[in-house]
Protein backbone atom coordinates (compact mmCIF):
# COMPACT_ATOMS: atom_id res chain seq x y z
CA UNK A 1 0.00 0.00 0.00
CA UNK A 2 1.36 3.50 -1.05
CA UNK A 3 1.60 5.94 1.34
CA UNK A 4 2.00 9.66 -0.12
CA UNK A 5 3.48 11.83 2.88
CA UNK A 6 3.61 15.38 1.46
CA UNK A 7 4.16 17.28 4.98
CA UNK A 8 6.16 20.12 3.14
CA UNK A 9 6.38 21.15 6.86
CA UNK A 10 9.35 22.18 9.52
CA UNK A 11 8.63 21.73 13.05
CA UNK A 12 10.92 21.59 16.06
CA UNK A 13 10.74 18.56 18.33
CA UNK A 14 8.48 19.29 21.56
CA UNK A 15 11.14 17.65 23.68
CA UNK A 16 15.10 17.67 23.07
CA UNK A 17 14.55 14.16 24.33
CA UNK A 18 12.60 12.81 20.92
CA UNK A 19 9.17 13.35 19.71
CA UNK A 20 5.87 13.50 20.93
CA UNK A 21 3.13 11.67 19.18
CA UNK A 22 -0.35 12.35 20.19
CA UNK A 23 -3.05 9.39 19.38
CA UNK A 24 -6.35 11.09 19.36
CA UNK A 25 -8.87 8.58 19.19
CA UNK A 26 -11.72 6.34 20.71
CA UNK A 27 -11.56 2.98 23.19
CA UNK A 28 -9.45 1.93 20.46
CA UNK A 29 -6.96 4.08 20.94
CA UNK A 30 -7.72 4.17 25.19
CA UNK A 31 -6.88 0.28 25.19
CA UNK A 32 -10.28 -0.21 26.24
CA UNK A 33 -10.72 -3.98 28.53
CA UNK A 34 -6.82 -4.37 28.17
CA UNK A 35 -4.29 -4.34 30.89
CA UNK A 36 -1.90 -2.18 31.25
CA UNK A 37 0.60 -1.86 28.28
CA UNK A 38 -1.22 -3.97 26.32
CA UNK A 39 -3.39 -1.25 24.37
CA UNK A 40 -2.28 0.62 20.97
CA UNK A 41 -0.83 3.03 22.60
CA UNK A 42 2.05 1.44 25.09
CA UNK A 43 2.35 -1.38 22.01
CA UNK A 44 2.85 0.98 19.32
CA UNK A 45 5.26 3.34 21.55
CA UNK A 46 7.14 0.05 22.15
CA UNK A 47 6.97 -1.03 18.68
CA UNK A 48 8.12 2.50 17.42
CA UNK A 49 11.27 2.45 19.84
CA UNK A 50 12.42 -1.06 18.54
CA UNK A 51 12.80 0.35 15.35
CA UNK A 52 15.18 2.83 17.11
CA UNK A 53 13.35 5.98 16.85
CA UNK A 54 13.05 8.26 20.16
CA UNK A 55 9.50 8.80 20.57
CA UNK A 56 6.91 9.16 23.32
CA UNK A 57 3.29 8.28 22.17
CA UNK A 58 0.67 9.93 24.49
CA UNK A 59 -2.79 8.14 24.79
CA UNK A 60 -5.37 10.68 24.04
CA UNK A 61 -8.18 8.21 23.46
CA UNK A 62 -11.86 8.32 25.11
CA UNK A 63 -13.95 5.46 25.24
CA UNK A 64 -17.08 5.97 23.62
CA UNK A 65 -15.82 9.28 21.93
CA UNK A 66 -17.19 10.61 18.69
CA UNK A 67 -15.46 12.87 16.26
CA UNK A 68 -17.38 15.69 17.58
CA UNK A 69 -15.74 14.37 21.25
CA UNK A 70 -12.73 15.00 19.95
CA UNK A 71 -13.42 18.16 18.31
CA UNK A 72 -14.24 19.74 21.25
CA UNK A 73 -11.36 18.88 23.14
CA UNK A 74 -8.24 19.98 21.09
CA UNK A 75 -7.82 22.74 23.11
CA UNK A 76 -6.97 20.25 26.03
CA UNK A 77 -5.32 18.21 24.00
CA UNK A 78 -3.05 20.41 22.36
CA UNK A 79 -2.15 22.06 25.73
CA UNK A 80 1.27 20.37 26.25
CA UNK A 81 3.60 20.33 23.53
CA UNK A 82 2.90 18.38 19.94
CA UNK A 83 5.30 17.01 17.29
CA UNK A 84 2.68 14.90 15.62
CA UNK A 85 -0.86 13.68 16.02
CA UNK A 86 -2.58 10.67 15.08
CA UNK A 87 -5.95 10.90 14.42
CA UNK A 88 -8.28 7.94 14.81
CA UNK A 89 -11.83 8.64 15.34
CA UNK A 90 -14.96 7.54 13.56
CA UNK A 91 -15.53 4.23 15.00
CA UNK A 92 -18.31 5.55 17.39
CA UNK A 93 -19.95 7.12 14.78
CA UNK A 94 -20.10 4.75 12.72
CA UNK A 95 -21.63 2.53 15.76
CA UNK A 96 -24.21 5.24 15.91
CA UNK A 97 -24.72 5.48 12.42
CA UNK A 98 -24.38 9.52 12.50
CA UNK A 99 -24.61 11.52 9.18
CA UNK A 100 -21.05 10.75 7.38
CA UNK A 101 -21.28 14.16 6.55
CA UNK A 102 -21.13 15.58 10.01
CA UNK A 103 -18.51 13.18 10.96
CA UNK A 104 -16.96 14.43 8.31
CA UNK A 105 -17.40 18.25 9.29
CA UNK A 106 -15.37 17.32 12.80
CA UNK A 107 -12.49 15.50 11.37
CA UNK A 108 -12.30 18.62 9.12
CA UNK A 109 -12.48 21.07 12.15
CA UNK A 110 -9.42 18.64 13.80
CA UNK A 111 -7.11 19.03 10.75
CA UNK A 112 -7.18 22.72 9.77
CA UNK A 113 -6.69 23.42 13.81
CA UNK A 114 -3.83 21.06 13.54
CA UNK A 115 -2.78 22.73 9.75
CA UNK A 116 -3.23 26.23 11.74
CA UNK A 117 -0.84 24.93 14.91
CA UNK A 118 1.65 23.32 12.04
CA UNK A 119 1.32 20.19 13.93
CA UNK A 120 1.91 17.40 11.55
CA UNK A 121 -1.37 14.46 11.07
CA UNK A 122 -1.79 11.50 9.75
CA UNK A 123 -5.10 10.05 9.74
CA UNK A 124 -6.60 6.61 10.10
CA UNK A 125 -9.52 5.02 8.77
CA UNK A 126 -12.26 3.01 9.11
CA UNK A 127 -14.47 0.41 6.54
CA UNK A 128 -18.23 1.01 7.06
CA UNK A 129 -20.38 -2.19 6.69
CA UNK A 130 -23.52 -2.56 4.51
CA UNK A 131 -26.24 -2.12 7.28
CA UNK A 132 -26.80 1.57 6.56
CA UNK A 133 -26.88 1.19 3.30
CA UNK A 134 -24.56 1.35 -0.44
CA UNK A 135 -25.09 5.55 0.23
CA UNK A 136 -24.11 5.72 3.94
CA UNK A 137 -21.02 3.38 3.44
CA UNK A 138 -19.55 5.45 0.25
CA UNK A 139 -20.00 8.57 2.01
CA UNK A 140 -18.28 7.30 5.01
CA UNK A 141 -15.32 5.46 3.77
CA UNK A 142 -14.95 8.31 0.92
CA UNK A 143 -14.45 10.86 4.57
CA UNK A 144 -11.44 9.99 4.99
CA UNK A 145 -9.89 10.02 1.43
CA UNK A 146 -11.32 13.23 0.22
CA UNK A 147 -9.75 15.01 3.88
CA UNK A 148 -6.61 13.30 3.37
CA UNK A 149 -6.16 15.11 0.21
CA UNK A 150 -7.68 18.07 1.24
CA UNK A 151 -5.39 18.94 4.27
CA UNK A 152 -2.25 16.92 2.65
CA UNK A 153 -2.05 14.49 5.26
CA UNK A 154 -1.08 10.68 5.29
CA UNK A 155 -3.95 8.12 5.31
CA UNK A 156 -3.76 4.97 6.86
CA UNK A 157 -7.20 3.51 5.32
CA UNK A 158 -8.16 0.71 8.14
CA UNK A 159 -7.17 0.81 11.25
CA UNK A 160 -8.23 -2.82 11.41
CA UNK A 161 -6.80 -4.17 8.51
CA UNK A 162 -5.71 -7.20 10.32
CA UNK A 163 -9.35 -7.82 10.81
CA UNK A 164 -10.28 -7.05 7.71
CA UNK A 165 -7.89 -9.31 5.93
CA UNK A 166 -9.18 -12.25 7.80
CA UNK A 167 -12.74 -11.62 6.94
CA UNK A 168 -12.11 -11.03 3.30
CA UNK A 169 -10.27 -14.44 3.56
CA UNK A 170 -13.42 -16.35 4.76
CA UNK A 171 -11.68 -16.52 8.40
CA UNK A 172 -12.99 -15.66 11.54
CA UNK A 173 -10.91 -13.36 13.39
CA UNK A 174 -12.59 -13.88 17.15
CA UNK A 175 -8.96 -15.24 18.19
CA UNK A 176 -7.95 -11.29 17.71
CA UNK A 177 -10.96 -9.79 19.96
CA UNK A 178 -12.30 -9.25 22.71
CA UNK A 179 -15.63 -11.04 24.36
CA UNK A 180 -17.52 -7.47 22.80
CA UNK A 181 -16.56 -8.48 18.81
CA UNK A 182 -15.91 -5.33 19.01
CA UNK A 183 -12.72 -3.99 20.83
CA UNK A 184 -9.22 -6.48 19.89
CA UNK A 185 -7.82 -8.21 22.48
CA UNK A 186 -3.53 -7.87 23.01
CA UNK A 187 -2.77 -9.82 20.18
CA UNK A 188 -5.01 -8.24 17.92
CA UNK A 189 -4.23 -4.82 18.93
CA UNK A 190 0.00 -6.21 18.14
CA UNK A 191 -1.06 -6.85 14.48
CA UNK A 192 -2.75 -3.56 14.09
CA UNK A 193 0.54 -1.84 15.84
CA UNK A 194 2.48 -4.29 13.31
CA UNK A 195 0.10 -3.11 10.28
CA UNK A 196 0.06 0.57 10.84
CA UNK A 197 3.64 0.67 12.48
CA UNK A 198 6.08 1.20 9.58
CA UNK A 199 3.76 4.00 7.77
CA UNK A 200 4.01 6.01 11.50
CA UNK A 201 7.64 5.50 11.41
CA UNK A 202 8.15 7.03 8.10
CA UNK A 203 5.71 9.67 8.81
CA UNK A 204 7.59 10.23 11.64
CA UNK A 205 10.86 9.84 10.80
CA UNK A 206 10.38 12.58 8.03
CA UNK A 207 9.38 15.13 10.79
CA UNK A 208 12.17 14.23 13.25
CA UNK A 209 14.50 15.31 10.05
CA UNK A 210 13.23 18.10 8.78
CA UNK A 211 13.37 19.64 12.62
Amino acid sequence: MALTLGLGISVAPASAEGLRLVALGDSLTQGYGLELGEGFVPQLEAWLRAQGLEVEVINAGVSGDTTAGGLARMDWTLAEPVDAMLVTLGGNDLLRGLDPATSRENLSGILARLESAGIPAMLAGLPAPGNYGPEFQLAFERMYVDLAGQYDVPLYPNFMQPMTEKAEAGASFADLMQDDHIHPNAAGVALIVQGIGPYLLEFLRDIAEAS
